[in-house]
């Protein structure tokens, strides 16, 4: 070729890696690193987020693969859930194809990127392979105590009708559908995700390569909290609620109790409810506002006085009246609390609407105020009642003294809670890994028979009706049950698809074998080294997945070590583009492709259009770059280039044509120096020593960049070698050992320039077997040094000068320094000042 030109070169390269098995992940007697990137969803299309995030896993994985380890470098498809089921609802067809037919289009756009990936691992999610290993493992973890049944009030999205986790409501939202969730009392599926709560919080403190604001957010979300437990004695409740139990974390504000509430799930609420048509209205109404957290704190603070009383602990002739109120959620604490209006905002705003009392306990120590004061646990306080010993206390020395005022007086005791709830698993939709259990009249409950597993999803079900289509298939559903033979049915909920993520990195171990894992394949490549992915899975995935591999410990699928599975995370940020807008006439917003735009309008109309800053990229604002396009025009090595080197890569990326063709004018050029070299016949040179050092500085630096997660700064530095390289006299035997280092260091970022370069110079093989190459330490000792030269306070030249030259030396330089000369214009300066190692100061 006389020309860089990647629609020839890359699909070569990428058949000769495949031919020699180059990404095959093997279980040999080298250490061994596993990459892995979050999984993706099948929708159909990649987007330019898919290739910066597998494209940084990518460069890992081939860093390390030259380093000498045996890699592993898997890629699979988390391929259950909603939108295969809501597109079949909507367009026809089937799920099962709808999802297969996408992963196929999406392999197909993913691997013209050249990514180093083991595609014999592949599996879908959705695979019966998958699923019933995953069935298996739910039936091991029923046996050990890890998942049970029961009633419970669970978020219900009405739209895609199906309960939702706490987790998967966004502000009072279900995450995929957008519609405002509702209360529903079901019979669920849990997992005892809150028997580890504890063990959760503590670990993350051990996971030092993972970032902060990450171990933050799960801190945050798993909620620990020291406080008291105690017992109101009731006035006038039905029978068998003569005490009203009631978890607090500040009991220091007891004595400023002004009401008790409960919540509208509570036993008591529900005992009330059928007695009485107005509290069944209210709550009924209640039960119209989501269960999550953010719901309850925007929806207006309601409630309804029972006519029940409750005795204060410290004063029997104190009663307090008893609410149901919206606000409260039953699966926190004992779904009851105590109102202390003078120190809470909604207890305040409760007190506010219902005219009731707002005594205070304690005030700022700057004095009172009218609106409710909330001191923080670590704000100091006046009591104006008191309650233990002294009378300014921290929130926290408040708490602890007033949890041991309550025991000493056998009020109550101290109790740590965590906010964490167990995982409710159970889904009513049909594209979910079937629930293996069986409900028998006379048995119960019966899991499926390991022998019989997976239990598969039928293929014959219509979704022309609503609801889970499993409750309809009589042939599916009726079963014998498998303990005593008679007739019965099969669950048919199917699991949340956290599931099917949260232990899919521990099956890429061995994605074929017939049990969930094979021991000795789990031991050799877990954990995870290296955990590429967002950081809005910070909560939902990551918390899940720790859970999990607990739980495949527990059962005897995983060892020890991989309780954590991954032991360095790192989320990056998004891929981001301008938005091109017009109006129609109506004014409406009218969104163009970029491809779409050319110098400010629209090519097909010539209409100006408004250019709305970088955002996310989203196919409703019609901001999104097509990777298909680029890799067609461009070469995947562009994409890759300039996806590594426009940012760091935990920040927000701005996609532009400009960077895009920046990138591929580069490339040539690089392209174009290894063709010269390769072709010259220059003899050595002084300067072949100069090139080598420059050579071992840039494979520290860019090796330097890979292992700190800095690929951008690794690729300034290759910018900066490649012109060293093109502006050195050094020979050509010289240029040629740089020239082939170069192709090295370029290795992982763009692997198929990378073999071009490599072949040119005649390297060995293929350079992806090559190892890293590695700088002669003697080569890193800087014996000169560049002195910037000041004028006046203003540089206007430099020098580079041996290190140890005298000073005097030095001025001479100076002084006949061409930029010097000019500037001085024939004036002896009056000072001349150098300051050995650091800059030159000339005074005029």
């Amino acid at each position: 070729m006389s020309r860089y030109d990647p629609a020839s070169t890359e699909a070569r390269w990428q058949a000769a890696w495949d031919a020699g098995g180059v990404f095959t992940a093997r279980h040999d007697d080298r250490p061994k690193y596993y990459v892995l990137e979050m999984f993706p969803y099948p929708s159909g299309r990649i987007h330019m987020g898919h290739v910066r995030n597998y494209t940084m896993g990518d460069v890992i994985a081939r860093y390390k693969s030259s380093c000498g380890f045996s890699v592993l470098h898997p890629m699979g498809w988390d391929a259950f859930g909603m939108p295969a089921e809501n597109a079949a609802i909507e367009r026809g067809g089937h799920p099962k194809d709808w999802t297969y037919g996408n992963i196929a289009d999406m392999r197909a756009q993913m691997k013209p990127l050249g990514l180093s990936i083991d595609w014999s691992r592949e599996f879908a999610t959705c695979d019966p392979e998958y699923y019933g290993q995953q069935q298996a493992m739910f039936i091991d973890m029923l046996e050990a105590g890890l998942v049970y049944r029961k009633n419970a009030v669970v978020n219900w999205d009405p739209i895609d009708m199906t309960v939702l986790a706490n987790e998967q409501v966004i502000d009072g939202r279900g995450w995929r559908s957008g519609a405002v969730v509702e209360r529903r009392e079901l019979t669920q599926w849990f997992f005892r995700i809150s028997d580890y709560a504890g063990e959760l919080l503590e670990a993350l403190d051990g996971l030092k390569d993972w970032p902060e604001k990450v171990r933050l957010m799960q801190a945050n979300w798993i909620g620990k909290s020291r406080g008291l437990q105690f017992a109101f004695s009731t006035v006038g409740a039905p029978e068998g609620f003569d005490r009203l139990e009631v978890y607090t974390t500040r009991p220091d504000t007891l004595l400023g109790a002004s009401f008790a509430a409960i919540s509208p799930d509570h036993p008591l609420a529900k005992h009330l409810e059928r007695h009485d048509p107005k509290i069944a209205e209210f709550v009924a109404e209640c039960r119209r506002v989501g269960t999550s957290e953010e719901a309850l704190e925007k929806a207006e603070k309601k409630g309804m006085d029972t006519g029940i009383r409750v005795r204060h602990p410290f004063d029997p002739d104190w009663e307090l009246p008893v609410y149901i109120a919206n606000f409260i959620l039953m699966d926190y604490g004992t779904g009851a609390i105590f109102g202390c209006p003078a120190h809470d905002q909604r207890d305040f705003e409760f007190a506010t609407k219902y005219a009731l009392p707002i005594p205070p306990v304690f005030v700022a120590e700057e004095g009172e105020t009218d609106l409710p004061f909330v001191p923080m646990k670590s704000e100091r306080v006046r009591y104006v009642r008191l309650l233990a010993g002294t009378e300014i206390q921290t929130g926290d020395e408040a708490v602890a003294a007033a949890i041991e005022h309550c025991e000493s007086k056998d009020v109550g005791r101290g109790v740590t809670n965590y906010r964490l709830r167990d995982w409710g698993l159970s889904r009513q939709r049909y594209w979910g890994c079937p629930i293996p259990v069986v409900h028998c009249a006379d048995c119960g409950v019966v899991p499926e028979r390991k022998e019989n597993l997976p239990v598969r999803l039928p293929d014959d079900v219509t979704f022309d009706k609503p609801g889970n289509p499993l409750d309809r298939h009589p042939t599916w559903r009726d079963v014998p049950c498998p303990s005593c033979g008679k007739p019965a049915r099969r669950e048919t909920d199917t699991m949340d698809t956290f599931v099917d993520s949260s232990w899919y990195y521990a099956r890429f171990t061995a994605p074929h074998a017939t049990t969930p894992t094979v021991p000795a394949e789990a031991d050799y490549w877990m954990n995870v080294d290296q955990y590429i992915g967002g950081i809005e899975h910070a909560i939902l995935h990551l918390l899940y997945s720790r859970f999990f591999a607990r739980a495949m410990h527990k059962t005897g699928h995983l060892p020890a070590k991989a309780i954590e599975p991954f032991n360095a995370l790192f989320t990056q940020g998004m891929v981001t583009h301008e938005i091109y807008m017009t109006r129609d006439a109506a004014g409406r917003p009218v969104y163009h492709l970029p491809e779409d735009v050319e110098n400010g309008a629209v090519k097909a109309s010539g209409e100006a259009v408004e250019i709305i800053p970088s955002a996310k990229m989203s196919k409703s604002k019609k901001n999104v770059v097509d990777p298909v396009n680029i890799v067609t025009n461009f070469g995947a090595d562009t994409a890759r280039w300039f996806i590594l080197s426009d940012s760091p890569p935990e920040r927000d990326v701005e996609w532009t044509a400009a960077g895009a063709e920046a990138a591929y004018k580069h490339l040539s050029r690089v392209w174009r120096l290894a063709d010269e070299i390769a072709q010259s016949q220059a003899p050595a040179s002084a300067e072949d020593g100069a090139l080598d050092r420059a050579t071992a500085r840039a494979i520290a630096d860019v090796t330097a960049g890979i292992e700190g997660f800095a690929f951008n700064k690794a690729v300034a530095k290759l910018y900066e070698f490649t012109n060293t390289l093109a502006k050195s006299q050094a020979g050509a035997e010289a240029k040629r050992r740089a020239m082939k280092v170069m192709a090295q260091l370029m290795s992982p970022m763009v692997p198929h320039l990378a073999e071009d370069v490599w072949a040119m110079l005649g390297g060995e093989g293929l350079v992806v077997r090559a190892p890293w190459p590695k700088a002669d330490p003697s080569l890193l000792v800087e014996d000169s040094v560049t002195l910037p030269i000041q004028i006046n306070g203003k540089r206007r030249s430099e020098i580079t000068v041996p290190k140890d030259m005298p000073a005097a030396e030095v001025e001479k330089l100076v002084l006949a320094d061409e930029d010097v000369v000019k500037h001085l214009g024939g004036v002896a300066p009056k000072k001349l000042i150098v300051v050995p190692g650091r800059i030159v100061n000339v005074v005029v």
